[in-house]
């Protein structure tokens, strides 16, 4: 039992650093502030029905931004994109990310210090699994993008770590 004990709080540990999805709730800086999910009084501005979402997206895009699931680190589109240009959200084509704020955080997934505008995405504040994080969300269409943490590079001190698969790319030109 010692050992199982153990083992759960060296795996809650190693979960706290990594970008591991869960279900989250706060504003584009990590601060805990409520977002309007679909159905609440104030719904996305996209919405779509379960078959529309599957319809229009890959299985791996519906898997991450409907089902809040993950991608394998360093087995992913943008964990090592260096060129120019803006993450969008696969969903809706929301404008996310910069590339200007995107950093090297040895995590293996694309890690930004900012979003591009602090509305272009919401937050929710998870607490499963004895721990506490803060989940990202396309504030246009609630699709999930990944998590937030509080030990990236200034000015913001954030880390977004997002799945690729929740987004696409386009290059500047």
């Amino acid at each position: 039992m010692k050992h199982v004990m153990l083992f759960l709080m060296l795996l809650g540990g190693t979960s706290l650093t990594s970008c591991a999805q869960e279900k989250t709730q706060g504003t584009a800086t990590a601060e805990a502030q409520t977002v309007a999910m679909a159905g609440d009084d104030q719904p996305f501005k996209v919405q779509k029905t379960r078959a529309e979402w599957k319809a229009a997206l890959t299985p791996n895009q519906f898997r991450i931004l409907r089902e809040e699931g993950t991608e394998p680190p360093y087995k992913n589109a943008y964990w090592d994109n260096h060129e120019a240009g803006l993450y969008q959200c696969a969903g809706c084509g929301n404008v996310l990310f910069s590339s200007e704020t995107k950093y090297e955080s040895h995590t293996g997934w694309p890690s930004f210090w900012e979003p591009i505008d602090p509305g272009a995405v919401g937050t929710e504040v998870d607490n499963s699994l004895m721990m506490s994080r803060t989940e990202v969300h396309c504030a246009d269409c609630g699709g999930h993008l990944g998590h937030v943490f509080r030990d990236g590079p200034k000015p913001t001190g954030l880390r977004y770590c997002m799945n690729s698969g929740a987004m696409t790319f386009e290059k500047s030109k």
